[in-house]
């Protein structure tokens, strides 16, 4: 065999990888964007700029945020799914559109699980299932002693059909063999009002808009969503601890990259959100939007997400939930 060969073949074995350490090793070198699928002022949006603003203490580049709402997310979701897999565009996903919006729509301009690669799970936080205080359950089983002895009789909220707060009550239903009827509003505010006011009867809500009405006895918190109890509420018992065992309905938000990023840079990635995560003040500046800081790893990330989408298709599909 040729010498020269030989040489030039031993060269690149060496070079090649030394190449591609380097290329991670100095990932990033030049300002990250991230994708939010709503408009500014969001929680989501809201916890992208917190985020950002740690990733690039950690970083040393800007983080930009880009939001693009349309869609119920689809069009942020799409474009982030679509953009040059260079390490350069992130996207700030949810259970609702990695999720929920997926097991909702078949015809959806983007595939999850197919067009993203999962880089990190950012924060979860609990819905809290809270009830009028004219309601006179004070517990999970005396609500599933009362639903059931009236069936069609007490109404749950919602921020509208096939939203975060619709699909956590449907699976307290099938859970619990109750029947409560749904009651659709546009968004969180109204029904938070008709709550306080009595026309409804319970929610599942996410902790900000509910927390303080707690607090003030306009409500009553019955209890949490996740298996282990919130922070932002300790006293307040899990539904899986009230005797539904294995409940567990969480929001959640993970930063993910178009699916043809080089592995090495979502490792790196990784590695830059959980050391963000870990900053002085990072878990009190979650805490104010009801949220914890997860982590995990990128695999970790991945395995929820397809978890997810095969529980929520499961409940869309039983209670025949559709959307326009």
């Amino acid at each position: 065999m040729n010498l020269s060969i030989i040489g030039a073949a031993v060269l690149v074995a060496f070079v090649v990888p030394a190449v591609q350490a380097q290329g991670a090793g100095n990932y990033p070198s030049k300002a990250l964007r991230m994708v939010v699928p709503f408009p500014p002022g969001g929680g989501n949006d809201i916890l992208a700029r917190t985020l950002g603003q740690r990733l690039s203490e950690v970083t040393g580049q800007q983080v930009v945020v880009d939001n693009r709402g349309g869609a119920g997310g689809a069009l942020g979701a799409t474009i982030a799914a679509t953009a040059n897999p260079d390490g350069y565009t992130l996207f700030l996903g949810s259970v609702g559109n990695l999720a929920q919006t997926p097991a909702l729509k078949a015809d959806l301009p983007y595939n999850p699980v197919r067009d993203f690669a999962p880089a990190a799970l950012i924060a979860i936080s609990s819905f809290m299932l809270a009830a009028n205080p004219s309601v006179p359950a004070k517990t999970v089983q005396e609500l599933i002693t009362l639903a059931k002895a009236s069936p069609g009789k007490l109404t749950y909220a919602s921020a509208g059909a096939g939203s975060s707060l619709h699909m956590a009550g449907e699976l307290f239903k099938f859970a619990t063999g109750t029947d409560l009827l749904h009651v659709p509003y546009k968004g969180s505010g109204p029904a938070m009002t008709d709550l306080i006011s009595g026309r409804v009867q319970l929610v599942f809500s996410t902790m900000p808009p509910v927390l303080p009405q707690v607090k003030q006895g306009k409500l009553r918190a019955i209890a949490v969503t996740t298996l282990k109890r919130a922070a932002a509420a300790p006293d307040v018992p899990t539904i899986a601890e009230s005797g539904v065992k294995g409940f567990n309905v969480s929001n959640w938000q993970g930063v993910l990259a178009p699916a043809k990023t080089p592995a090495a840079l979502v490792k790196k990635l990784n590695a830059d959100i959980l050391a963000s995560l870990k900053l002085p003040g990072m878990t009190e500046a979650l805490a104010v939007q009801g949220l914890e800081p997860a982590g995990g790893t990128p695999e970790e990330f991945g395995a929820l997400i397809k978890t997810e989408i095969a529980k929520y298709t499961q409940v869309v599909k039983a209670a025949k939930i559709t959307v326009d």
